[in-house]
């Protein structure tokens, strides 16, 4: 039988290998998409810039280039639903390892909590991603939607960063500190830059 300690380890390993092969889905993009019109591409980057994590920007938005081509209603959106999609991902890994064996009780309690916000976060995306999908139709009034989805945008950072500050200064240890922080800081980076795209979507059609 599996001990205590093993399915710590095994949880931790398996956040680890998520996080990794997140991080490579998003920096071997450009090698991966070879084909991608140079004028979409050049559009994301141009666009990125107005983020405050324009490579993690870039690097996560290139895979989808071919669909935003050059269309800031679109990047905005791409990145919302990348955004969203790592959420998912990170709140599903951190409830997972939170009702692993072997953790001390506050290390539960942190990551319950950081869940509860990532939920949060989440619901306030996925309305966020609704709205937008409205911006288009002529009979809606624009600047209350995208003022509407800049609210639950900054919602959603506001949870991930109380998320991550969660985690500063309590007795988790520090490898899981660590790795749990890094796909939060993720998330929260990610958020952010969707935020500075929607922001720059509203300037150009506003």
């Amino acid at each position: 039988m599996e001990s205590s300690s093993s399915k710590h380890h095994s949880a931790i390993f398996l956040l680890t290998t998520l996080i990794s092969i997140s991080s490579y889905t998003y920096s071997s993009s450009a090698a991966r998409y070879p084909t991608t019109s140079k004028i979409n591409t050049e559009f994301i980057r141009t666009s990125c810039l107005a983020t405050t994590y324009p490579r993690l920007c870039y690097s996560s938005l290139l895979s989808h280039a071919n669909s935003i081509q050059a269309s800031p209603q679109l990047i905005a959106s791409t990145a919302l639903d990348v955004t969203l999609s790592s959420a998912k991902t990170t709140s599903t890994m951190m409830l997972n390892l939170s009702l692993s064996h072997g953790l001390k009780l506050k290390e539960v309690a942190a990551m319950k909590d950081c869940v509860e916000e990532l939920s949060d976060s989440v619901d306030e995306l996925q309305r966020s991603m609704g709205e937008m999908s409205n911006v288009a139709k002529e009979n809606r009034d624009f600047k209350l939607m995208i003022n509407d989805i800049q609210t639950w945008v900054s919602a959603a950072l506001t949870d991930d960063t109380t998320c991550t500050d969660g985690f500063e200064g309590n007795d988790m240890s520090g490898n899981l500190k660590t790795i749990v922080r890094s796909g939060i800081v993720n998330v929260a980076h990610l958020t952010s830059n969707a935020l500075a795209l929607i922001n720059k979507f509203a300037l150009i059609h506003g």
